[in-house]
Formats: C-alpha cells, structure tokens, sequence
C-alpha cells in the first residue's frame, strides 16, 4: 500500500513548525530509514540545532541534558524496531527526574504489524507509565490536517510544567518516505503554556504559622528555580541552609554564612545532637548523603516539603505535608521573622570548622586523590560554567568535600544509575552552549563511551575527567567488602576491567592528559574540551582517604566541643 509523500512530509513539517513556534530549538536525530520524513523536517529549519547521535542510548541521553539544563525539551528521533527500546533507560531517568523530553519513534504501518516485517515490534505504549503522554496518530492523510498542530502543542505541552517528563509521539510512516511537503494548515498565535504549580495561601499561613518560633533547618536540592529566595528566607527565620550541590545556594553571589556545605561531616560528629532541629523545610529533592537523611529522619523534626513537581521523595515516610509550589514563589511568601537565637550561628560555626578541617586536611598532599579531584575540578570551572557528576562516587565527593562555592551542577539522581552519563553532559553543553566539565568513575565512563563518538566534530567544551580506580570504588564502602571473600568481592563488586581509558578516547580523536599531580590536573582542566583527563587512584586507599578526611572533622569537632 502506498502513500502521498507529500502528506507525510506536511504532516512533519507542520509538527515541527508547531514546535519551533513554542519555543524547542534542539533535536537529536539517531540515523534510519523508516524515520526519514520527520528527520527531513527537522534539518529544514535553520532555528533547530540538529545534532546526530549513532548509538541511540548516546542520543536519548544527550536530549535528556538538553532538557535537564534548558527546561524544554529535545525532540529526540529514531527509526523503528530496537532503536525505539534503547531509548528506555533515558526516558525512565527522564521520568523519575521530572525532565522534559520528546521522544519520537518512527514506526510501520499496521499492514505491517504482526507479519514478520523487519525491523517491527510493537511499540504501542512502550514505555509504559514512565512518560506523560502516549501519541500514536497513524499514517497521515489530509483528512485530519486540521488535528496535527494541535497535535504538536498537545505533546510538547505535556512534557514541561509541574509534573514535567517525556512524551512518546509514534509516528507510522509509509513508504515512499521521501516527499516535497506542501503549504502548511495555517497557524494561529500560539505561546507554550507551562502549568507551573502556584503556592496558596493556606500553606503559606499554616507555614508561617509553624515556622515562626520553631528552631528549624531547610534543606535544599534540585528543585530549586529561585535560590536568592532560599537564602534571603533563612536569613528571616534565622535557619541554616543544608545545601545539596544541585540546589544553586553554592553559586556565587548566592552563598552566605547560613549556607552549610559540610554537613555529612559535621553530622557524623556526636555534636549532631545537639543540632536537632524542631521542624525540616525542604525544597526540592533530598540530598545524596546517606548520613544527612539517617539525622534527618531520626530527629523528630515535623518535616515539610515543598516542590515544584508532584514527585514523592520520602522513602523514610517522615514528611507531613508536600506542598506542591514552584520554590522561589514560595520561599518569598513566607514571612516570618524569628527572633534572634544564635542558632545560624551555631550551624555556622560547626561548619566553617569542618571546611577548616578539611581544607588542611586535603592540602595536606600534592599527590591526587578522589576527595581532592572533586574540589580541584568544582573550583577551577568557571563561575559560569556547568558540572555534571556521575552517581557512586563523584557526586558523593562533590557533596562532602567540594569548596564551599559551586559552578551550576546537575547529575541523573531520578534513578541514580550509571549509563548514559558522558552522553547527558555532551546534553548540556549543546543546550547552553558553555564550559561543561565532567566527573566520572572509569565504569561509568566504560558504560558510556559512545558519547565520544563525534565529540570532536561537535566542537564542544565538554571537560572529562575520568577517576580510574580498575572497577567499582563505591562497593569497597558497603559491608560486602569486609564480609564476603576478596576474590569473590572482587569478581562481583570490585570488577576490574583492564581497560586503557586514554587510548580509547585517543581513538575517537579527543584530547588526553594522565594526572597524578594537583598541578598537572589544573594544568589539564585549562584545556578547552573536548578532552578526556584520566586520574588513576585504588579502591583501597580510597577507602583510607575518606575516613582520613572524616577524622579530621571529627577531631576538630571534638576540640571544638572540649
């Protein structure tokens, strides 16, 4: 059965018309044949920036840092069959993170559904309930012109907003699959309407009410749109600001005293208990550290939430009320002052003594070491620049051991796993068009080594610096590596996989550099990127270093408190 090549390409066109009109400027297009009209469509518009991925885990990932930097997403593009399932990771993490994305799979016609057909399956809500929208319009026909720009609003608009994620829209497309399209059905004005969530005046009054003469912390994370707000509100009840690395209340020019940028330390300290709050205000996602959460959920505290998403993030089930509210509208709508009480103060002290602390303890060596990465490569960004951390390790590090200001930092913490990493910070460097470094351990870097595949030719400052410990160095922190055999620990957690980094990023053409020296690891990070910066560490000495780092805390803490 044939159809109109002209129809097909107008429908296209008329979709990404649509979408050029609302605002979306990136697509990433993984190549094939079944989705040769809407890729045709794509690169006729001059204000698309259309980058081409072959590897379509690479390219759903790269769109998902588009959308984790920019807010809007990118129309991300495949042909049919198994291209569509490589997709998957990045939407769930796209999910679970509330990142907007458009994801467009091509498929068959239904006369060639169910027969064997090469290159079929089926792909009829096949991510399931991890997207916000489910799109299958058919093989286009002028009888329904009238449907396909609002077709185009109605899937861009349910990616962003309060309960912001990807949309699936799956396009069938018949052959011939090369057309000429025709005028476009007329357009009317169109402006993308972004449902964000407005905080009411019953939370803010009950707020207020609650927070007035209580002795509280906030906590802040990703979620944060405001961060000015943040802070100036701990200044008028008089809190301190536990401050995730993702929050942007480590930014220059946002950071004051209230700020707390140690708190994994200080709170493994016995003073913690003297530093029990009455009530928890968190914005946004909770932070990494597991010691920060464990104190959080034991402090009795009447916790309170406030997000711009209607995500849940209490696995410790201690929160009282969520209130949905974009975060900066919301921190200025609380009013309270608090009485002076000294207890800021308190927070700050403990905190400029743990940064003391640390400080000396990690100048201590000029020889390089993972804490020391992690501070080295989150200060010698500049301070417009972007930062992008793998899970395990490095965005532990980050949070418990980087200088007290931050560039912007993102890391995938929807489902907190390894792949795709490399790939969303090659994301973010196409939507904003900067510096982006990287953070990486070498297992995630091996997970995701088709993000170098055309990086040279994107001609994009994208700054890796990979942490090579042979396997998986956040294994050697659980009880596994105490309580199970070292051969079998090593064989199933420690995982050493051999693999020269340097040669396979020279191999694609990038810059490299092998660091063993605080000196020569700064040296590298003034290179332009791309480039691929390996540090080489052991699992075990990385172990020693951490409680090194957490004992000098401690005893200055203790001295402190003597």
């Amino acid at each position: 059965m044939a159809s109109n090549p002209a129809v097909t390409a107008t429908f296209c066109a008329t979709l990404v018309d649509e979408w050029v009109r609302l605002g979306l400027r990136h697509a990433v297009v993984s190549p094939g044949s079944r989705s040769t009209p809407m890729a045709l469509a794509l690169v006729a518009r001059a204000e698309l920036s259309v980058e081409v991925f072959h590897d379509e885990r690479s390219a759903a990932f790269a769109a998902l840092g588009v959308g984790l930097a920019s807010g809007l997403p990118a129309v991300l593009l495949c042909t049919s069959g198994t291209a569509a399932v490589e997709f998957h990771a990045a939407v769930v993490e796209a999910h679970e993170a509330r990142v907007p994305m458009l994801v467009c799979t091509a498929d068959r016609p239904p006369e060639l559904q169910g027969v064997g057909a090469p290159q079929t399956i089926d792909q009829r809500n096949l991510y399931g309930s991890s997207v916000r929208r489910f799109e299958d319009p058919g093989v286009a026909d002028d009888v329904h012109v009238a449907t396909w720009r609002s077709l185009a609003r109605r899937v861009v608009e349910s990616t962003v907003g309060s309960d912001a994620g990807p949309v699936h829209l799956n396009l069938a497309f018949r052959e011939p699959l090369v057309g000429t399209p025709g005028p476009l059905p007329e357009a009317d004005p169109v402006e993308l309407r972004i449902h964000d969530a407005l905080p009411t005046a019953g939370d803010l009054k009950w707020v207020n009410e609650l927070c007035g003469a209580a002795r509280g912390v906030i906590v802040a994370g990703r979620g944060v749109d405001d961060a000015g707000q943040v802070v100036a509100l701990a200044g008028r009840l008089g809190w301190p600001v536990i401050a995730d690395p993702r929050s942007g209340c480590r930014r220059p020019g946002i950071r004051t005293s209230a700020v707390v940028s140690h708190a994994d330390a200080v709170l493994r300290h016995p003073i913690a208990e003297s530093l029990r709050p009455d009530v928890v205000l968190r914005f946004g996602e909770p932070p990494s550290s597991k010691v920060v959460n464990a104190w959080l959920s034991r402090s009795g505290a009447r916790h309170i939430v406030v997000s711009p998403t209607s995500a849940v993030h209490d696995p410790d089930r201690v929160v009282e009320r969520q209130i949905l509210a974009g975060v900066g509208a919301f921190a200025a709508g609380v009013n309270t002052q608090a009485a002076p009480t000294g207890w800021t103060e308190q927070w700050s002290t403990v905190n400029d003594v743990s940064t003391v602390a640390l400080t000396n303890a990690l100048n201590d060596t000029r020889v390089l070491n993972e804490p020391l990465v992690a501070r080295i490569m989150a200060s010698h960004l500049a301070a417009d620049a972007h930062l992008m951390v793998s899970s395990s390790m490095p965005i532990r590090d980050l949070e418990w051991f980087a200088a007290d200001i931050l560039p912007a930092v993102h890391a995938n913490r929807g489902v907190n796993g390894i792949d795709g990493v490399a790939s969303t910070a090659v994301g973010i460097a196409l939507a904003t068009g900067g510096t982006v470094g990287l953070l990486i351990g070498d297992v995630a870097f091996l997970h995701d080594t088709n993000a170098l595949l055309g990086l040279v030719r994107r001609d994009l400052d994208v700054r890796i610096v990979v942490v090579d410990n042979d396997g998986g160095g956040i294994f050697s922190f659980l009880p596994q590596a105490t309580s199970v055999e070292q051969g079998t620990f090593e064989r199933l957690w420690g995982t050493p996989h051999g693999v020269d980094l340097l040669a396979l990023a020279t191999a694609h053409g990038v810059v490299t550099r092998n660091c063993t020296t605080v000196g020569e690891l700064e040296a590298a990070l003034a290179i332009g990127g791309p480039v691929v910066v390996r540090v080489a560490t052991t699992r075990v000495d990385n172990v020693v270093v951490h409680e090194r780092l957490n004992r000098a805390v401690a005893d200055a803490l203790g001295a402190l408190t003597s």
